[in-house]
């Protein structure tokens, strides 16, 4: 949890509550429902937490947008960034049942009011968002067909509608479709070794009038 306070000092004591009980929650649904590696347990803030919140540090979500998180898994990077902008909503969806399972008991046990979840296909959902969050779930090729035609039109942040997605390693093979992608590298927010390859990258969605 310290880790989470380093980079994240204004939480108001509700954050810091719910932050902290992250790590009991996902301890007891994992041992039910495997949804993070052991390893990874251990190690819940630096490799899950923190990770998801590495948006927070691109783009702050206004009041009253609207986030996917595709491919959420056990609720990241949905979750951390839900309990970040409470007055942001948030739509978790994942095509494994188990894995919304976990989610939504984490949910209801964090008392989180600005999340709701689906156990589908992102195909399958109908609704825009200002931004579509992911970690590394597919190619950004066939992360953009998977979305397209999500993404709203009407422009609510100074930093434009798109894809915010966690990645590591090399992207410039994956990306030499996207000209117009910007890498955030995690080292310049982070100074754990962990980071040091890994990155947040966006993609702003362009429209033709």
């Amino acid at each position: 949890m310290e880790i989470i306070l380093k980079y994240f000092k204004d939480l108001t004591p509700t954050q810091i509550e719910q932050f902290s009980k992250l790590q009991e929650l996902y301890q007891d649904w994992n041992l039910k429902i495997n949804v993070v590696s052991r390893k990874d347990i251990d190690e819940l803030y630096l490799r899950h937490v923190l990770h998801s919140l590495a948006i927070a540090k691109v783009v702050q979500f206004k009041p009253g947008s609207k986030v996917m998180d595709v491919g959420t898994g056990g609720g990241f990077p949905g979750i951390p960034l839900a309990i970040l902008f409470p007055e942001t909503q948030f739509h978790l969806v994942d095509s494994i049942g188990k894995k919304i399972k976990v989610v939504n008991e984490v949910v209801a046990g964090l008392g989180l009011t600005n999340v709701k979840t689906s156990n589908c296909r992102v195909e399958e959902i109908k609704e825009t968002y200002d931004f579509i969050v992911s970690r590394a779930v597919a190619q950004m090729e066939t992360f953009v067909g998977w979305t397209k035609g999500r993404i709203a039109k009407k422009q609510n942040h100074d930093f434009k509608n798109g894809i915010l997605y966690l990645k590591g390693g090399d992207l410039s093979e994956e990306l030499k479709l996207y000209t117009s992608a910007t890498i955030y590298d995690l080292p310049d927010f982070f100074d754990e070794d962990f980071y040091e390859t890994k990155k947040v990258v966006h993609l702003g969605m362009k429209y033709k009038a």
